[in-house]
């Protein structure tokens, strides 16, 4: 019997590598002549590019750049086969980097970020992945566009710094300094919201707040970024107001699709395609995934979800592994999770639950092999028996 292990890490107690082991441990302790394999694995979010390196046995690049209130900071991105790059842009400018107090998405940029893309451009890589996730920014991307050689110029000229507060400056758009070999690279976006670029569910109203927007600065923000989707359309002919996801990560997003001519895709389908997961499918019997807590949600986007689609269009059975259910995880069911098992077995706080959650771990590891060894004692008539590789 064949296993495979890709779980998502349990924020705060369990890394992906710790269930990995675990789970092959126990597998071993029920059935000693199985065959596992395990890699972490992430979502696009924050721990994507950890992930992405391990399963390819790439390395980490480090590099000096700037971060959201353009202070000095050194960053790291990620490497493998000689032509791929992994780049997360919280790593420059993400919220963590700036300090509560001084949190206000008009003196925010995500020149960083662009910085990263033109070192791994420098170095030579042709594709380029960029998890834009956990973002302090709300600048449209014109900091990261900027660092490649855009110029956006005021009504008189002036070349604008890429802050959120010069969106309302924009006039004019020099694209001819842009870095030569963007032209030739491959540009992947993992981006698992739809939200457009303005608007209601737009970047400044629905992520304002936590980037430290007051409800006069968003009101404000939302204006010049109206103006400043405007002039995108009037100068590149792209209305980015019809590409969902655009305002993802403050309009990084916008910036990305509108010059790098970037495709944006599921942060977890992209990180399966760059791990090469459906080959490593080939005579599995069985996908062990998991997250710290499942509910409707996981359904979009998150690792559970997208790695039982690629389980169920293969036919392998698939279970997760949970901390805890909420309302609506038995949606999961309909993206190819045959089962949902808790660690929790009793009643406890979320703090008990932490503390213990190798221990509670292990536990339902423990249960879910005596069940599947339970499953292959079963006797079925011709009539009944299952299309199951396990039987």
């Amino acid at each position: 019997m064949k296993l495979l292990f890709a779980s998502d890490s349990f924020k705060g107690s369990l890394s992906s590598e710790q269930i990995v082991e675990i789970l092959t441990e126990t597998a071993k302790s029920i059935f000693p002549s199985c065959s596992c394999q395990g890699f972490p694995v992430a979502d696009g979010g924050e721990g994507t590019v950890e992930a992405v390196i391990k399963a390819k046995n790439g390395r980490m690049r480090t590099i000096f750049a700037h971060g959201p209130l353009m202070e000095d900071i050194s960053c790291s991105y990620g490497v493998f086969g000689g032509d791929h790059a992994v780049i997360e842009m919280a790593a420059a400018s993400g919220i963590p980097l700036v300090p509560k107090e001084k949190r206000n998405p008009l003196i925010t940029t995500t020149y960083g970020t662009g910085e990263m893309i033109f070192d791994a451009l420098e170095q030579g890589y042709r594709k380029i992945a960029i998890a834009i996730g956990g973002s302090a920014t709300n600048d449209g991307g014109m900091g990261a566009m900027t660092a490649l050689g855009i110029r956006f110029l005021d009504k008189n000229g002036n070349v604008l710094a890429g802050f959120g507060a010069d969106l309302e400056q924009v006039d004019a758009i020099d694209v001819s300094g842009l870095h030569p070999a963007v032209s030739e690279t491959e540009f992947t976006v993992m981006c698992d919201v739809k939200n457009p670029l303005t608007g209601p569910d737009g970047a400044t109203y629905t992520f304002g707040i936590q980037k430290g927007g007051t409800p006069e600065i968003l009101d404000k923000m939302e204006k010049d970024m109206k103006h400043y989707s405007r002039k995108l359309k009037e100068l590149t002919g792209i209305d980015v107001e019809e590409i969902p996801g655009t305002g993802a990560a403050g309009g990084l997003g916008a910036a990305l699709k509108v010059f790098l001519h970037a495709n944006m895709k599921s942060g977890i389908d992209t990180v399966l395609d760059l791990i090469g997961f459906d080959s490593l499918l080939e005579g599995v019997d069985l996908v062990i995934t998991g997250e710290g807590r499942m509910d409707w949600q996981s359904a979009f986007g998150k690792v559970p979800s997208g790695i039982g689609m690629r389980c169920k269009t293969k036919g392998i059975p698939a279970i997760a592994i949970v901390g805890g259910m909420g309302d609506g995880a038995e949606k999961l069911y309909e993206y190819g999770i045959e089962s949902i098992v808790t660690t929790i077995s009793g009643i406890m706080s979320i703090e008990e639950a932490m503390e213990r959650a190798e221990e509670l771990y292990r536990n339902a590891a423990v249960r879910s092999f005596r069940m599947l060894r339970a499953g292959k004692g079963l006797t079925y008539t011709e009539k009944n028996r299952p299309d199951d590789p396990l039987v």
